[in-house]
């Protein structure tokens, strides 16, 4: 192939710190002044998995029938199944490029657990349980990468009140996948290369209400105000270092697969539910538990929900679930009647919440996969979802999973360097807009299939 893109993945990264702050960020400014760029709208959910694979496909999380990284197994109350590399059925760019003859390049681009073969060098991403795993295709690219780098960093725990070690180990990871990146970039074929740092959402979830001053947790004058703005500083340079070992006819494909902003709380959906008379469990906990190890009623309860950055609702349906109590007749009221009861929903201080709720039956033009009845973003995801119980309260200040500082927000970005064409254009897309995009920027046809449009045709 006579063209190259090089796709850098930021996993989280925001306009906040990219655009907003971009004179700190050298490497990364030279390129916007010369691009193509703007917010990125992320997929529903604005989720990691399965946002990636819906930049990577061109095709909706209903089309893929991944909704997150969990999923509810077969309409069991408590079974469920993780999305892996195997739960991506539909074709990639990578796979279409591969096809026509192209080789790749693919470093942690999520799920890419367990490693499938691809055309070209493949490492796995944060969901890889270990580096005593395979985790390289082919097998023995992790050879190679042992005997140079040592063991490979996956991911870090960072859900975790130990900041400064969990700032080295942020540090030490991404450096580690530079230093790999280098490596692979000079040493391998390739024509289209693509990575995913993963340390971006790592240090804006962990240390977000130190610099945010809006953040309610913020404390003025706090020892890691600047640690966000210094990882972003970092990472512009290895960004830097790693252009400099690339053809200066390579397009440069910068993106996030959503962004950041404050959390301004957790609200109890179950102890909402349970509230409500929609949840009846047959003793409340005392003390903060799992949704799993509360025995429910099965025989008395309608609905149920999940925590995360968004939450899902699932009704208890006659026919569908083993006890379940909605008659199949009255789901589309059942469910509308609880629509009208969430978007009533208020803050603690009874402010008025910006509540989007999705029915994915009418959301996405196909639906697969195990799909929850309703997605609920509160108040505009500023509120994530507690699926725990024994709270006492419906509304807390802080993840009721661990220290987290963060919630996704709908935008992240993108920036399109063409080496043959600079400009400096911002102009919004979306999500679905960068797998046409980078075949188009490869010369290759776009299937039929793929949703979006070419960013900037060059």
């Amino acid at each position: 192939m006579d063209k190259k893109v090089l796709v850098i993945g930021l996993d989280c990264a925001t306009a906040e710190v990219v655009f907003d702050r971009k004179e700190e960020l050298p490497v990364l400014n030279e390129l916007i002044e010369n691009s193509v760029y703007g917010n990125l709208r992320s997929s529903d959910p604005p989720i990691t998995i399965p946002a990636w694979m819906v930049m990577c496909t061109g095709k909706d999380p209903g089309k893929l029938g991944l909704y997150g990284f969990r999923h509810r197994k077969n309409f069991s109350y408590k079974d469920i199944w993780i999305a892996t590399s195997y739960s991506v059925r539909e074709k990639t760019v990578w796979d279409v490029i591969g096809e026509n003859g192209g080789y790749n390049c693919l470093v942690s681009v999520p799920p890419s657990y367990p490693p499938k073969p691809v055309k070209g060098d493949l490492i796995s991403c944060f969901i890889t349980p270990g580096d005593d795993k395979d985790y390289t295709f082919p097998a023995e690219l992790r050879v190679e990468l042992e005997e140079n780098f040592g063991p490979y960093v996956f991911d870090v725990e960072f859900r975790t009140d130990e900041k400064d070690t969990l700032l080295e180990r942020i540090y030490d990871m991404t450096e580690k996948r530079f230093r790999v990146l280098n490596h692979l970039i000079t040493k391998k074929p390739w024509d289209f290369f693509m990575f995913v740092e993963i340390g971006v959402d790592r240090v804006h979830h962990a240390f977000w209400k130190y610099m945010d001053k809006s953040h309610h947790l913020y404390v003025e004058g706090n020892p890691y105000e600047n640690v966000i703005v210094d990882y972003y500083k970092r990472l512009d340079g290895l960004i830097g270092e790693l252009l400099s070992n690339v053809g200066k006819d390579t397009t440069i494909l910068v993106v996030s697969d959503h962004g950041a902003k404050r959390m301004k709380g957790a609200f109890c959906i179950n102890e909402w539910l349970i509230e409500q008379g929609d949840l009846v469990v047959k003793e409340i906990p005392t003390s903060p538990v799992s949704f799993d190890k509360v025995e429910v009623d099965w025989s008395r309860s309608k609905a149920w929900g999940w925590g995360g950055y968004y939450a899902r609702i699932f009704l208890n349906v006659a026919e569908r679930e083993a006890q379940g109590v909605v008659k199949i007749e009255d789901y589309k009221r059942e469910r509308d009647a609880l629509i009208e009861r969430v978007s009533g929903i208020k803050g603690p201080n009874g402010e008025a919440w910006d509540t989007k709720i999705i029915k994915p039956q009418r959301y996405y033009q196909e639906l697969n996969g195990d799909y929850p009845d309703l997605m609920i973003y509160f108040d505009d995801l500023y509120w994530r979802s507690a699926g725990t119980l024994g709270h006492g309260t419906k509304y807390l200040l802080e993840n009721d999973t661990g220290p987290d500082d963060a919630v996704h927000a709908q935008d992240g970005i993108y920036i399109l360097y063409d080496p043959k064409n600079k400009s400096s254009v911002r102009k919004d897309a979306n999500i679905l807009d960068i797998a046409p995009t980078i075949l188009h920027r490869m010369g290759l046809a776009v299937p039929g299939d793929m949703r979006g449009n070419i960013i900037a045709k060059g």
